[in-house]
């Protein structure tokens, strides 16, 4: 299980962001909060968040 990188309570393994909910409202506010997670959702589902490595960076 993936842990908050702020308070260290658990989060979702399949979570796009590495704080919980609370610390992230708190944070950056509920509206802000919804669309960073929105937007990071989204980065994801395009395969933009996907860490491979690259030939040649070895």
């Amino acid at each position: 299980m993936k842990k908050c990188i702020d308070c260290g309570s658990g989060i979702d393994q399949g979570s796009v962001i590495d704080f919980c909910e609370r610390c992230g409202i708190q944070t950056f506010g509920r509206k802000m909060f919804d669309a960073i997670v929105q937007n990071m959702e989204n980065a994801r589902n395009n395969g933009d968040l996907l860490h491979t490595k690259k030939e040649g960076l070895e």
